[in-house]
């Protein structure tokens, strides 16, 4: 990387080899951090821009838009049910900002407050209109027409009526169990015959089965009308009361605490406490309930003091009520010229003209920068290993995949080939529990030897491993990412993948899958960085020698990227290395609790965060090292859990070729993109970037994108 001026280096102290650190100062005052909910927050927001963001195609604006309400969805789930446990238990520990559970939740809910506020600004005064022009028109139970009305409730007597159930709620029907983020309506009526008499109030949980968004108007000749399912039920709700007069029905949704609580040494059966953990998910606290805002007052009492939830954690919406569900408009609507334009990820040359991926490894390393460079590659990696007779073995772990996953099909069927076949299936990947349990019992069914890992740690690391006869004997070839084994993601999230026969590499892989599968208290690792060993102080280690050659008058800066920056020990180091003058550049897609630019002590600091077409999820790691940089990319980031209470693994890239890819390719146009990225400021905020006079713009995403589309033209050209 060139060398980028840094100020006058300051005096600082790091102690890595312990893990510890000695508190850098600001100027004599006290260190300064951000708060995790409010920055993950302020990352959330940054999505919320991409959908106000004109210069986005429509559909992918109403993209944006249900990412936001999804992301906010998972934060009440874990974060907010988490600091609830808290306020509610110990009173809790303070954050690294020195704030209690109880003032952190304060302040979440009145960013999150204003971030639905903004949200639903978003989606009626921008998106419906703008969508209106394109002749896609959203309407409500009462702007439908007469023909309009008469169709709904034809689709509500065919498709909806039959599958719902309305649950009275009286002496005799206690307030029923309402489900995780499902849609339920509830309705209060009364008996026209005895209107001096209490209204009666049931709920009506909707089967996820059903569409959230229906087409009214099928015609194709005029414009395309969207109402939500909501809507429907509530024009249509006197259908299943017949006799009844309806007073009022409003859709609402409750989320609850989803998070696990497993102790692996206490399990007898890891698989069956988690399957049974799921089941008790259901009826976790609730966190959060959501209900129109015209909804009676009666009504509102009566879920609060049913679902125990204080009004704080209420929010009244003017529909619609669960905007995730905009997410399928994109496929409902055949508009490309609303779209991003389809790109096709390239084919590596090297391994198209190779007859196997294995002759290609063996003649040199390969990377591969997702998801510019196509996923195929590593799919066909486990997929050529089940079918080649060479291969004796086969190590894999699986964190998260897809449904249909091709990756497991070539497990099974090495299995079924008479390999030997061994899969980490991490049974408590958040969200991903219940497919990994099918996957793990399908697995096992086909013969494959299926294991959960360390016992109280997650495996987050992304190995593959392939054990090969070859004519000089045996050989390991490796496949090291920072991804997920997920063909489908991998065509939305930007990744790094190395396909390696590197002896020295493989062989610390081969300790790696020993140590989750067998005994391992103490592996050594010299080439790889694993959590929970030796990642973290080895981190120390090279954040403290950038200090020291910064002290020495020698070349030092530190570039990172990763999802998330939460550690305190990493954090001070980080702060102790910029007072000695290291250029320190954070390229931080989520929570970030350093905070740069601060006097005295983060002046060399950059933060930036990049939110664009593709979700930023790649790890890596660059080390000026006085000259001899020092390259790692990998699945962790810098944060306690990533350290202490899961598998991971950094690893070298050390190929010339590859390592000019990464750093004078890949790494400078990020930090140089001012399309879309933003860079932190000292107060939290996020600005776009500063720009010199005549700067054009300039987006990393889009600029890798056409260079794959070059690279792929001129593979063309020459095959032609």
């Amino acid at each position: 990387m060139p060398p980028t001026p840094r100020s006058k280096p300051r005096s600082a102290k790091i102690t890595a080899k312990t893990g510890r650190s000695i508190t850098p100062k600001a100027g004599g005052s006290k260190v300064v951090y951000a708060n995790r909910e409010l920055s993950w927050l302020a990352f959330n927001r940054r999505v919320l821009e991409q959908a106000r963001n004109e210069a986005n195609p429509l559909l992918e604006r109403t993209k944006f838009l249900a990412i936001v309400s999804s992301n906010l969805d998972e934060f009440f789930e874990i974060r907010i049910a988490g600091l609830l446990q808290q306020k509610d238990s110990t009173g809790g520990e303070a954050s690294l900002d020195g704030l209690s559970p109880r003032e952190q939740l304060k302040r979440a809910f009145t960013e999150i407050r204003r971030l639905v506020d903004d949200q639903y600004a978003c989606w009626h005064d921008l998106l419906v209109p703008a969508l209106a022009k394109e002749k896609i028109t959203f309407k409500t139970a009462s702007q439908l027409s007469p023909a309009e009305r008469t169709w709904v409730h034809e689709y509500f007597a065919k498709q909806v009526h039959p599958v719902l159930t309305p649950l009275a709620i009286d002496q005799s029907h206690p307030f029923p169990q309402i489900a995780n983020k499902t849609l339920n309506v509830i309705v209060t009526v009364d008996n026209p015959d005895t209107p001096e008499q209490e209204s009666l109030t049931a709920v009506l949980p909707v089967p996820r089965i059903l569409p959230r968004l229906v087409q009214i108007t099928p015609d194709k000749r005029g414009p395309q009308t969207f109402v939500f399912l909501s809507e429907i039920i509530k024009l249509c709700a006197g259908d299943l009361f017949p006799g009844y007069h309806i007073i009022s029905a409003q859709a609402f949704r409750v989320t609850r605490n989803s998070d696990l609580y497993i102790d692996d040494e206490e399990a007898d059966n890891l698989l069956k406490k988690i399957e049974e953990e799921l089941r008790n998910l259901r009826r976790g606290a609730a966190v959060r309930l959501e209900i129109e805002d015209d909804a009676p007052a009666a009504v509102f009492q009566l879920l609060c003091e049913n679902l125990q939830l204080d009004e704080e954690r209420v929010f009244r919406l003017k529909g619609p009520l669960n905007l995730v569900r905009m997410m399928s408009l994109s496929d409902l609507v055949d508009r490309p010229d609303l779209k991003f334009p389809v790109f096709a990820p390239v084919e590596s040359p090297l391994l198209k003209a190779s007859p196997s991926i294995f002759a290609s490894i063996h003649e040199g390393d390969i990377l591969l920068h997702h998801p510019y460079d196509s996923f195929n590659p590593v799919v066909e990696f486990v997929q050529q290993a089940a079918r080649d007779p060479g291969v004796l073995a086969i190590k894999q772990t699986l964190y998260r995949t897809s449904g249909d996953s091709p990756i497991i099909g070539a497990l099974i069927e090495a299995s079924r080939n008479g390999k030997q076949v061994t899969a980490l299936v991490e049974l408590k990947a958040r969200f991903d529990e219940a497919n990994n349990i099918k996957w793990a019992k399908e697995l096992e069914e086909a013969g494959v030897h299926v294991v959960f890992g360390l016992v109280g740690h997650k495996t987050h690391c992304k190995t593959s491993m392939v054990v090969r006869q070859e004519p000089d004997g045996l050989r390991r070839y490796v496949h090291l990412g920072t991804g997920n084994y997920n063909p489908k993601t991998a065509r939305l999230y930007t990744d790094l993948s190395l396909l390696t026969c590197n002896p020295e590499i493989a062989a610390e892989v081969a300790q790696l899958f020993n140590s989750l599968t067998g005994f391992g208290r103490s592996p050594e690792f010299k080439h790889l960085l694993v959590a929970p060993f030796n990642l973290h102080s080895r981190i120390q280690e090279l954040i403290a020698n950038e200090a020291a050659n910064a002290a020495a008058g020698k070349p030092a800066r530190i570039i990172a990227k990763m999802n998330k920056l939460v550690d305190k020990v990493t954090i001070d180091n980080l702060y102790a290395a910029s007072q000695a003058g290291v250029q320190i550049d954070l390229i931080v897609r989520a929570t970030c609790c350093l905070l740069p630019g601060v006097k005295g002590l983060s002046e060399n600091i950059r933060v930036r965060n990049l939110v664009g077409r593709y979700l930023e999820h790649a790890r890596i790691f660059y080390f000026e090292n006085a000259g001899a940089p020092l390259l790692y990319a990998g699945s962790s980031d810098w944060m306690p859990r990533n350290f202490f209470r899961r598998v991971e693994a950094l690893f070298p890239i050390n190929t010339p070729a590859l390592r000019d890819r990464v750093l004078h390719e890949i790494l400078p146009a990020e930090l140089r993109d001012n399309v879309d990225a933003r860079d932190l400021q000292s107060d939290g905020t996020y600005v776009a970037p500063a720009r010199k006079e005549g700067e054009t713009d300039f987006s990393a995403q889009n600029h890798f994108m056409a260079d794959a589309e070059k690279r792929a033209a001129a593979q063309i050209e020459v095959v032609a």
